[in-house]
């Protein structure tokens, strides 16, 4: 039974997160509807993280097991045939050990997170991007940012359901870069907590205003408190951008 390795990417605005439910909208369930109308059988598609509702993805993976062995490249077209006409596509299509885990076989998770500073509405960034009209300071968030590198308990940035066994994280990258009125966002680890990336971008603008400091923002840290938190970032600007392995 070939296992399959598929690189995806979605608009996360239609869908209520990556994971099947049972009445709504789910990017798992897309992609498990257009295996069984490509196979004839109910599949499971096993992803790399669950992404929230309203959250994209540049470079999400999953793995399925088929019993009908295709070419990659037609089981990556068959796919995507069958999930037109939702905002997904299979990227790649390769076969791949039975060894591989799309969730715990990866080594590191890459996010970007994109706020566009600015007066005006959004017209073609509305539900990709978080608009943010007070004047945002990216070099003070950026020098806050490395507050929160390296292994840390990340409690206060971690949301009340997380079902995570610890919430000791190792963060290695955490990056914010002006681009004209666009402010990005970038960060890599192994794996997040539930909303600590969306906890921690929102507490970064609070910096970028000249609410907090650095220091506030370390506070915060050490507080291991959920109520110590600054705002959450709303889903709309958080892209899941690759998963390595």
């Amino acid at each position: 039974m070939p296992r399959y390795k598929l690189t995806i990417e979605y608009d996360g605005a239609p869908f209520f997160g990556w994971q099947v439910q049972d009445t709504l909208p789910s990017v798992q369930g897309a992609l498990e509807a257009a295996v069984k109308a490509m196979t004839g059988a109910d599949l499971r598609v096993h992803g790399a993280g669950r992404t929230d509702a309203g959250v994209h993805a540049r470079g999400q993976v999953a793995h399925v097991d088929v019993e009908k062995q295709f070419p990659p490249g037609r089981f990556r077209d068959g796919l995507n045939a069958h999930l037109r006409p939702h905002p997904i596509a299979v990227l790649e299509a390769e076969i791949v050990p039975d060894s591989f885990e799309a969730r715990f076989s990866a080594v590191k998770r890459h996010y970007r997170y994109r706020v566009v500073n600015t007066r005006a509405n959004l017209a073609l960034d509305v539900g990709h991007a978080w608009r943010v009209p007070r004047k945002l300071d990216a070099d003070a968030m950026h020098a806050a940012a490395q507050r929160l590198l390296g292994k840390h308990d990340f409690t206060t940035f971690r949301d009340t359901e997380c079902q995570a066994k610890s919430p000791e994280k190792t963060l290695d990258q955490l990056d914010v870069m002006r681009d004209g009125r666009e402010i990005i966002i970038v960060t890599s680890a192994r794996s997040f907590l539930h909303s600590q990336v969306r906890s921690m971008v929102g507490s970064l603008v609070w910096v970028g205003e000249g609410r907090w400091t650095a220091d506030d923002l370390s506070a915060a840290l050490a507080a291991r408190n959920r109520s110590a938190c600054g705002i959450v970032a709303p889903p709309e600007g958080l892209y899941l951008m690759k998963v390595d392995y």
